[in-house]
């Protein structure tokens, strides 16, 4: 089925359709789930599938009873047009912005990392400046975040730089982030001045998914250990299950040490985990220029970083440790205490 001559992309037969369709398919793995989606029937997405092969004059996917899987072809194909796909969205968007400077979107991406308190912070300051812009969060895995990037359904993606800027990302690094080991405040160790691993993996654990590079961490942790990965685990990148979990269970966790700031329901555990930290920063595509929301969202970000970075200095008008009531703060003191201790920072915060 292939071809010679390069096949004629501008002569009016493609449309934006085909690459809408191309793209849906490409996630979703079967004319049904790309139907779905786009709320059309199953029939149309065959039609439009084979009216883009006969432009292209190539197969773009195996048919198999299990779905559809792209070609060398269709997996070529479907990066071009993600990209025309981000570059239409973000030029209409380009021009709804010039014509009405104090409204606009963002689309923010973010992890685990980042994600509690950085990208909440950068919000609220954006939107006391310009209310009638929407921001819109997607949660997602670094892999899932940067498919929805390359396809213009995020413009800016907050959290852990596991690479350096190529061809297709530009990366900013804002602030390096250790990680820690937590559990709740009434934890069977969490007054405890030392606990080594092989104590802690009788315990059952919280663990990011898999396809994360903190997993991967922790993972080599165990091994170098000598020691099997907690078989009784949790699997998750969701902050809320995380910190629910540890609040209601004797699991431990490896989480930003950020996260744990602030919080007087979690403390954190002697084992130092020292060889584990992590660029946390911006991804952007290279190719794009930003929108003038975009841009905004970024300064924020970029002058929060500063702040959020510096856990021993509360900013002005905020408590180191806030609660709804005086047994809650005596608890905060205590738990900030204990972190205090195991940080080396001595019995109480900076003045």
């Amino acid at each position: 089925m292939a071809r010679e001559d390069p096949p004629q992309l501008l002569d009016g037969r493609m449309k934006f359709r085909h690459l809408i369709l191309l793209d849906a398919i490409t996630r979703r793995g079967s004319a049904v789930g790309a139907a779905a989606e786009l709320h059309v029937t199953q029939p149309v997405i065959t039609r439009g599938l084979r009216e883009l092969e006969d432009i292209l004059g190539v197969e773009l996917f195996h048919r198999s009873p299990r779905g559809l899987t792209p070609t060398l072809y269709g997996e070529a194909f479907t990066t071009h047009a993600r990209a025309i796909l981000a570059q239409a969205r973000q030029a209409a968007r380009h021009v709804v912005e010039l014509a009405d400077a104090e409204r606009g979107s963002v689309s923010v991406g973010t992890h685990l990392f980042g994600s509690n308190v950085l990208l909440p912070r950068a919000i609220a300051a954006l939107k006391a400046e310009r209310p009638l812009l929407t921001v819109t969060v997607r949660d997602g895995t670094p892999e899932s975040l940067l498919v929805d990037m390359r396809a213009g359904r995020v413009d800016v993606i907050v959290g852990r730089l596991t690479q350096t800027s190529d061809d297709d990302f530009f990366r900013r690094k804002l602030y390096d982030e250790r990680v820690v080991l937590v559990v709740h405040e009434h934890h069977p160790l969490a007054d405890s001045e030392t606990v080594d691993l092989a104590t802690l993996a009788d315990y059952p654990w919280i663990l990011p998914g898999p396809e994360t590079a903190l997993r991967r961490e922790l993972e080599d942790l165990f091994h170098n250990n000598d020691l099997p990965l907690p078989a009784n685990r949790v699997e998750t990148t969701s902050y809320l299950t995380v910190r629910q979990l540890l609040r209601d269970t004797d699991m431990v966790a490896a989480l930003p040490r950020l996260i744990t700031e602030g919080d007087p329901e979690i403390v954190r555990l002697p084992p130092s985990l020292e060889p584990i930290s992590h660029s946390v920063g911006l991804t952007l595509p290279a190719t794009r220029i930003p929108t003038p929301s975009t841009s905004a969202l970024i300064n924020k970000l970029v002058a929060e970083a500063h702040e959020v970075n510096r856990p021993t200095h509360p900013r002005p008008g905020r408590k180191a440790t806030a609660s709804p009531t005086q047994s809650a703060g005596r608890r905060g003191h205590e738990a900030e205490a204990r972190n205090d201790r195991r940080d080396g920072r001595g019995g109480g915060a900076d003045p």
